[in-house]
């Protein structure tokens, strides 16, 4: 009896050991991010004196998972001075940030990824080349102070939700008002998306407006193609009432090999009652992109410019981007 107890306890022990080693242990890891943009440009015609080399924007940070879905980010930001008599580079902590994904939620605080055009942004692909529509008319800012959630609720429906300081990640809290946006993205067929998102931005100052967005996403991707279309509506710019723009981008890309794309994109901005005339146009590019290895894309492209206000001539221009990331 005695040995027969004995020999159930070893085996009651290696069934334990066994199951302990089955059990993953997920270790913590870190990542490095680095992502360089650069481009030589030319213009034509008017502007054919307008021309040289120049580099854009660099990204260094790191990631690092804690494991339990907690993880940090932290991001650096060097571009150049919005001031165009300013020539010195700027330095922006573009994230700091802690992340948490547990199922299907998703919680991010710190200095963070705004939810606004984050979606469209990666669906269009080229942000090396040129922003979204959003982001390159200044609808609002890719990162901010604050907090944001997503939950997949199924397949095809997700939702997220963020509150932010809302005067982007390039300067301190100065008003007391903050940025609430709702998004929601539907997948009702594979790579067919669908995303609508609303925010608004308080102003924090008497006399002064809120700032509401609004914008509407469609897209389609698969292996061979890639095709979007957004409308976008920005209510009380700058703060100020009745002071609203508006317009559209649409965007296609082809693989036209594996290491080969083609794209074009348009883009149509307005003003109501023509308030931002000298900013307002339309605008075009025309290119390809060159995977080079795995880090490394060069991206020739053709540029056309229409401004809106009478009397402005049309530009063009021939670009030639670089990119370096991992």
């Amino acid at each position: 009896m005695k040995r027969k107890m004995i020999i159930a306890g070893l085996l009651t022990c290696c069934g334990i050991s066994a199951q302990a080693q089955d059990v993953k242990v997920e270790e913590p890891k870190g990542k490095a991010i680095v992502q360089v943009f650069g481009n030589f440009y030319t213009g034509f015609g008017a502007e054919k004196n307008d021309r040289g080399f120049e580099l854009e924007r660099s990204y260094l940070g790191y990631e690092y998972k804690l494991g339990k879905g907690l993880s940090v980010k932290g991001v650096m930001d060097i571009g150049k001075s919005n001031d165009v008599s300013d020539y010195q580079r700027i330095a922006y902590i573009k994230n700091a940030m802690v992340s948490w994904k547990t199922g299907d939620l998703t919680l991010n605080g710190g200095l963070i990824s705004t939810t606004q055009f984050n979606f469209q942004e990666k669906f269009w692909g080229y942000r090396y080349i040129l922003k979204s529509f959003q982001d390159e008319y200044k609808f609002g800012s890719s990162a901010d102070l604050g907090i944001s959630a997503s939950y997949k609720f199924a397949d095809w429906v997700s939702a997220d939700a963020i509150v932010v300081n809302g005067e982007g990640y390039k300067k301190i809290q100065k008003n007391d008002g903050l940025n609430y946006g709702l998004g929601l993205t539907l997948t009702p067929v594979k790579g067919f998306n669908v995303r609508l998102y609303g925010a608004i931005n308080e102003s924090g100052q008497d006399g002064k407006a809120d700032i509401v967005n609004m914008a509407a996403f469609v897209g389609y991707k698969c292996e061979k193609f890639t095709v979007g279309a957004e409308y976008d509506h920005m209510l009380n710019s700058s703060n100020t009432d009745g002071k609203d723009q508006y317009g559209y981008s649409a965007f296609v890309s082809v693989k036209a090999s594996k290491i080969v794309d083609i794209y074009a994109r348009f883009d149509d901005l307005y003003s109501n009652n023509n308030w931002n005339i000298t900013k307002d146009e339309q605008a075009a590019i025309l290119g390809a992109q060159v995977k080079l290895g795995k880090y490394v894309k060069i991206a020739p492209n053709f540029r056309m410019s229409v401004p809106k206000a009478v009397g402005t001539n049309n530009e063009y221009s021939a670009y030639v981007n670089c990119y370096f990331g991992f």
